[in-house]
């Protein structure tokens, strides 16, 4: 006889496809699914093919739990996404009711950057930590705070966004509404603008590497400029690894972490960026805070919010 309370489904919502599985007690995956979602209409169509997907990997075996990350803003107590960032129509969707009406089990929904947070921390390289920080450098910066081994939500479920931290109120405008937020500095949409920015007076080898993989370019070709000691590139990421050490230097004095784990297209540079970014990050902590706490890279990589989204019923 199959345990009741042994199998959960987790859900990553995107605005181009929808990811499922079903996860057993010890958090392996029994099954998964796969959807796109550009041609849904509506958030009730949406919806509909989440349940489908959910009947599909757990069939045979009795649900404790739905756990759904999305992208957006979500209000995480009641389980409704307040907007929904890339999808269509997703204004204060009841998904928590809608989905718990048509499965007859618990649905709990978080933001992706929190699902991500606790799936690291649960599964992955946060694992064993009491306090951490969970930071994606990727087209934006999104974060997520666990604190006494509980994620941090806040009172609108909308604690740690990082990414929107002022760093300079007379910095580039962010699409937030503010200028100068952290993400406009140190993601890797950032690296692209910056590097952008001076190839237009200085020659650069990271339009050909973009060209020569007939690609835009982006902060991998940055990177890979980096590497061969490009003078353009050199000064971006310098510049780059700076703002991210001066925003997770930030976090360290607020959050007080023992770990922080860092995600995101950007974290890939591996010995281009850890070494350089522990070091001043360092550097701009209060000598109190130092050496006590460590950055290491994500280890979880795409599955990241099924895990975590999975594990907010088995930690």
């Amino acid at each position: 006889m199959q345990n009741r309370e042994n199998y959960v489904v987790g859900i990553d919502l995107g605005g181009t496809k929808i990811a499922a599985a079903l996860f057993d007690s010890k958090g392996d995956i029994l099954d998964r699914a796969r959807m796109d979602t550009a041609d849904a209409r509506t958030a009730q169509e949406v919806v509909q093919r989440m349940v489908d997907m959910i009947h599909t990997v757990a069939q045979g075996y009795p649900l404790s739990g739905v756990g759904l990350a999305s992208p957006g803003a979500v209000n995480s107590k009641d389980g409704i996404v307040l907007h929904g960032t890339n999808l269509p129509e997703w204004e204060n969707v009841p998904l928590k009711k809608w989905m718990g009406e048509a499965l007859g089990v618990d649905v709990q929904v978080v933001n992706d950057a929190n699902a991500a947070a606790w799936g690291e921390y649960v599964r992955g390289a946060g694992k064993g930590a009491e306090n951490m920080v969970y930071v994606t450098f990727s087209t934006g910066i999104g974060a997520g705070i666990v604190l006494d081994s509980k994620l941090l939500l806040g009172t609108s479920s909308f604690a740690g966004e990082l990414g929107h931290a002022i760093i300079d109120p007379n910095g580039p405008a962010c699409i937030c509404g503010n200028s100068g937020c952290w993400e406009m500095f140190a993601s890797g949409t950032a690296i692209r603008d910056t590097a952008m920015k001076l190839m237009q007076t200085r020659p650069s080898l990271i339009a050909s590497l973009a060209e020569s993989g007939n690609e835009a370019v982006s902060a991998k070709h940055v990177f890979e400029a980096h590497k061969q000691n490009d003078p353009v590139a050199v000064e971006v990421i310098g510049r780059a690894i700076r703002y991210m050490a001066l925003g997770l230097a930030n976090a360290v004095h607020t959050f007080n972490p023992d770990r922080i784990v860092i995600g995101g297209g950007v974290s890939k540079a591996g010995d281009q960026l850890f070494p350089s970014l522990i070091a001043q990050t360092e550097r701009f902590v209060m000598k109190p805070y130092r050496g006590t706490y460590e950055i290491v890279p994500a280890g979880l990589k795409d599955d990241v919010g099924l895990i975590g989204a999975a594990a907010l019923f088995q930690n």
